[in-house]
């Protein structure tokens, strides 16, 4: 029987804006790397963290329809920036980005704030966990 993931918000807790504290899901998981904003062929187009941000999430929805899954079954994200005034600055356009490829903001996340990531290039990495049910 699929079931669709279930927000958690604890009683009397205000409704967070562009996340959700927690998510239960039952089916099968699947854990998708760190994307990062280049193209598939491993080249950056661009500077811009609201379009790296874009391009990493265009990843996560490629990979995980590898797995036969769909945007809506995305469960949790971690996103890695490396400036945090950057990813706040671009927060409309990562907003934008983040409608239009994953739909919806009932994902639990984290932002972290990082001194440096492995691509010197790179200005975000999120990497994603997602439940298809069974």
């Amino acid at each position: 029987m699929a079931t669709d993931p279930q927000v958690l918000l604890p009683a009397g807790w205000p409704r967070p804006k562009g996340y959700a504290n927690g998510v239960a899901a039952h089916g099968r998981q699947v854990f998708i790397a760190g994307m990062i904003g280049w193209d598939a062929d491993g080249q950056f187009q661009t500077d811009d963290f609201a379009a790296q941000a874009r391009q990493a999430l265009q990843h996560i929805v490629a990979v995980l329809a590898e797995a036969g899954g769909k945007p809506g079954h995305l469960v949790r994200m971690t996103w890695y920036v490396v400036d945090k005034r950057e990813y706040l600055a671009a927060g409309r356009e990562v907003g934008k980005a983040f409608r239009e490829t994953i739909g919806h903001f009932d994902i639990a996340m984290t932002a972290v704030q990082v001194t440096a990531l492995i691509e010197d290039r790179a200005r975000v990495e999120i990497e994603a966990t997602a439940v298809i049910p069974d």
